[in-house]
């Protein structure tokens, strides 16, 4: 895809969101590195129901590790994985308490030693925490970005890469946002939404759905 027609993709997605936020419910960095591990094969919707009465009592590592594992479970029971991930939580917030004085770091090599950490939930931090222009890749911008001609590739690393050549520099603090966004509202897995798509000719995905009406 040539760089005029990326640009104006982004620019079109831009206009119709010019702030594009992550739909996880956070208060600050680390309630945010927190939901983001529990929203690991999981919906934002479905983390967001727990996460407001697990926050009313743990927002800070020091606050998780008093409530302890056995109640972070009972709160957080709803989300898929949440043995593993409570367990995981209590050990980097311990972590986070021995060795960066209960602050989250604001470095890749850092968080990625985290347990439960790995690099979509790094980028993910840095991107929304410390305004780092990285590019998360879920399910949804793995799907967009094969599916519009964007970039392409079997692995979400060869996405991310794929990504971070493809769109302009000025585009990249939000570009993740704006494709998760849109794979999850028009873009959709089964049945895309593509005759009220903003980039609908811009697109290179050759069985576009249409209008039944």
């Amino acid at each position: 895809m040539k760089k005029p027609v990326i640009d104006e993709i982004f620019g079109r997605l831009s206009s119709a969101n010019p702030s594009p936020q992550t739909e996880l419910q956070y208060q600050n960095h680390y309630t945010l590195l927190v939901a983001v591990v529990l929203s690991a094969q999981a919906t934002d919707v479905g983390v967001n129901k727990a996460t407001p009465a697990l926050f009313a009592s743990a927002d800070t590592p020091e606050k998780m590790l008093r409530l302890g594992e056995p109640q972070l479970r009972e709160l957080v029971k709803t989300i898929g994985l949440y043995n593993t991930k409570a367990k995981n939580i209590i050990k980097l917030s311990q972590i986070l308490v021995d060795e960066h004085s209960g602050k989250v770091p604001n470095t890749r090599e850092s968080l990625e030693a985290l347990p439960g950490v790995g690099r979509k939930t790094a980028n993910v931090v840095l991107n929304c925490a410390f305004g780092l222009p990285t590019i998360a890749v879920d399910t949804h911008i793995f799907r967009v970005s094969n599916r519009i001609g964007l970039a392409s590739g079997n692995t979400p690393l060869a996405i991310e890469l794929g990504l971070e050549k493809a769109v302009p520099s000025y585009w990249r603090q939000h570009a993740h946002h704006w494709l998760i966004l849109h794979g999850r509202y028009v873009c959709k897995a089964r049945k895309p939404s593509c005759p009220g798509c903003p980039i609908h000719d811009l697109c290179e995905y050759k069985d576009k759905t249409i209008d039944e009406g």
